[in-house]
């Protein structure tokens, strides 16, 4: 069983806009509401490649109650925790004729140190029948920055694979306590080791160097691919993954559905490299849908003859 975690579950609406203009009124052509955050749209994703997969976290009010139910409609396998106050709700807004989208995401609910406790109860019960875990996306307001950090500890005990896919504080704490993979995108990845980015090599130094911050493996997402610097018979290895990009519907949530990709082919005990590019073929393939976590699995198959892995020269300071 793998689960995915969502600590600050919403319910995500998408309006597909033409000709989007800040300030003027405008009707859609599209829309789309699902439940939503990083861990819920992996989980999703998750679903649709056939893996077993169960989402948790946090709900609250009818928000939560419409989460819940809507997973439920999915037969997504779900077990979250009720709070006292609302969960949030997200809004993007797609132009299709510019293939920008715009998101406005509200910061969520306040969580008690009670209810917090309760969630950590629920997981060590879950993870006692899961070998992977996923921890994905911010955090509600009255939690900690490092609280990620506790979690992956706690399930490390029970011989969980740990995976970790967030931002910021909770990124820089969560990386710490050692998880198995870290999977941010390339602007969190800058922030975590500090500078930017130029060029192939700063981009494999940053996977080493999050690797050196303490995850067992790291994963930098970016538009057409990854870089990863990944544990080859005990070796470290960094790999730049790639594929042509697709003439995109959206790419809202492709990050999401490259994670549950990696997570999918890792928990079918596949290689580190049939990882990333089964990850990265989910990556592109889900950007033709509307809506995150969305999949078609066997367009993902078709795409996956294109993808192309090339090993780089592992930085010299872990030669």
């Amino acid at each position: 069983m793998i689960i995915t975690v969502t600590l600050n579950a919403a319910l995500d609406k998408t309006l597909e806009v033409p000709n989007f203009t800040p300030g003027r009124r405008h009707r859609t052509v599209d829309q789309t509401t699902m439940p939503g955050g990083k861990g819920v749209n992996i989980a999703r994703a998750l679903k649709r490649l056939g893996q077993p997969v169960i989402a948790t976290g946090l709900v609250g009010g009818a928000t939560g109650s419409r989460i819940m139910q809507a997973l439920n409609d999915e037969a997504i396998l779900n077990g979250f925790v009720r709070i006292r106050e609302e969960s949030r709700t997200n809004t993007a807004v797609l132009d299709p004729t510019t293939g920008m989208h715009t998101e406005i995401n509200e910061r969520g609910p306040a969580v008690t140190a009670m209810e917090l406790e309760l969630f950590r109860d629920k997981l060590t019960y879950l993870a006692k029948g899961a070998s992977m875990c996923v921890f994905a996306g911010s955090l509600p307001r009255g939690v900690e920055p490092d609280v990620y950090a506790g979690l992956i500890r706690d399930v490390h005990k029970l011989g969980v694979v740990t995976v970790l896919d967030t931002e910021g504080d909770p990124l820089r704490f969560g990386v710490r306590a050692d998880p198995d993979v870290v999977s941010p995108n390339e602007l969190e990845a800058e922030e975590l080791v500090g500078h930017e980015f130029n060029d192939v090599d700063d981009r494999a130094r940053a996977v080493a160097e999050i690797v050196r911050l303490g995850a067992g493996e790291a994963i930098m997402t970016v538009p057409d691919g990854c870089y990863a610097q990944v544990s080859e018979d005990g070796s470290p290895a960094i790999y730049r993954v790639r594929v042509e990009e697709q003439e995109a519907r959206s790419a809202i949530g492709s990050g999401d559905a490259f994670l549950a990709g990696y997570v999918a082919a890792r928990y079918a005990e596949q290689s580190p490299v049939q990882c990333l590019c089964y990850g990265v073929a989910c990556g592109a393939e889900s950007t033709q849908h509307f809506g995150a976590g969305l999949l078609d699995q066997g367009r993902v198959e078709r795409l996956l003859a294109e993808v192309e892995a090339e090993r780089l020269e592992l930085p010299a300071e872990i030669r």
